[in-house]
C-alpha cells in the first residue's frame, strides 16, 4: 500500500466530506497481515453484520469457516455449491416444505440468473478487511467500500462519473445479496478495462446489519485512485458541494 496515497485520501476526505465515515478495504491474501481471524461460525450469521467491527477500526480476516452463511461462502469465492432448491428459496418457496424469500417471481428466473454467476478465485486465501486509515505498507487493497448516507453517496456517485461519457459507465447497481454487492461484483469489475463502482446493500435480508439510511458504494482500487486524483478539479470545489458538505457534517 502506498502510504502517501492513504494519507492523501484521508486529508481529501476530511476536506470535502467532513465527518463522514471512512471506507473499509479488502483483498485476498495468503497472510492475515495484522488482523484477527474471525472464528468459525456454528450457526447462521450475516457477513455484513461482522463488518461492523471493521468499520469501527478492527482489522479482521475471513476464511470459509468464518462465514456463517452458505450464500456468503459462494459469493465470496469459497464454495461453488448452492443450497438445495435454491431457485425455490429465492422465489416462491415450496408449500409445506420451504419458505421462499420472494425476491424473484419464479424459480425459472432464479435458475437463469444463477447460470450467469462467475465464481471469484478465492483459492482458500484469507479475505482481509481493514478500515482505510488502518492500512499499512504490507496491505494491497483491491476494493474500497463506503458505507454511506444519501448525501455522501451522491458525492461518490458523481465523482465516479466525472470522467465518463457513458451515463452508465461510472457505477452499476446489480441485483445482488449484500455480500455479493460489496465483494463479488466489485471484485469482478476490478480487471475490466473500465472498472465501475457498485452501489449496493439493497438486500433486505442484510439491511438489519446497517442503519436505515445506509447504502454501500464499492470501488475497485484502480478506479478509486482515479477518483482521488480528480477530487480537486471536480464539483467538490464548488459552492454547491460546500452546502452539501456542511449538511453532511451536521448529520454526522
Amino acid at each position: 500500500m502506498n502510504i502517501e496515497l492513504r494519507d492523501h485520501f484521508i486529508a481529501q476526505w476530511e476536506k470535502y466530506f467532513g465527518n463522514a465515515e471512512l471506507p473499509v478495504a479488502f483483498y485476498f491474501s495468503d497472510e492475515v497481515n495484522d488482523t484477527a481471524i474471525v472464528p468459525a461460525k456454528k450457526q447462521w450469521s450475516c457477513f455484513i453484520c461482522d463488518l461492523a467491527a471493521v468499520r469501527k477500526g478492527n482489522n479482521l480476516s475471513f476464511n470459509k469457516a468464518s462465514l456463517g452463511c452458505g450464500g456468503a461462502q459462494r459469493y465470496l469465492g469459497y464454495s461453488d455449491k448452492m443450497r438445495p432448491n435454491f431457485d425455490y428459496f429465492l422465489s416462491c418457496g415450496i408449500p409445506g416444505e420451504l419458505e421462499g424469500e420472494r425476491y424473484k417471481r419464479t424459480p425459472e428466473m432464479v435458475h437463469e440468473l444463477m447460470k450467469k454467476h462467475q465464481t471469484i478465485p478465492a483459492n482458500n486465501r484469507n479475505l482481509v478487511f481493514k478500515r482505510w486509515d488502518k492500512l499499512t505498507e504490507n496491505d494491497q487493497p483491491e476494493v474500497v467500500i463506503f458505507f454511506a448516507k444519501p448525501d455522501v453517496l451522491s458525492g461518490l456517485f458523481t465523482l465516479a462519473n466525472f470522467d465518463q461519457k457513458d451515463p452508465n459507465g461510472g457505477a452499476i447497481t446489480p441485483f445482488a445479496s449484500g455480500c455479493s454487492s460489496i465483494v463479488h461484483y466489485p471484485y469482478m469489475e476490478m480487471n475490466q478495462k473500465n472498472p465501475r463502482a457498485v452501489i449496493g446493500l439493497f438486500d433486505t435480508s442484510a439491511r438489519p446489519c446497517v442503519s436505515k439510511n445506509t447504502l454501500t458504494f464499492a470501488v475497485p482500487i484502480k478506479k478509486f485512485e482515479k477518483m482521488i486524483a480528480y477530487m480537486d478539479e471536480s464539483f467538490l470545489i464548488t459552492d454547491t458541494w460546500e452546502t452539501m458538505r456542511k449538511r453532511i457534517n451536521s448529520a454526522s
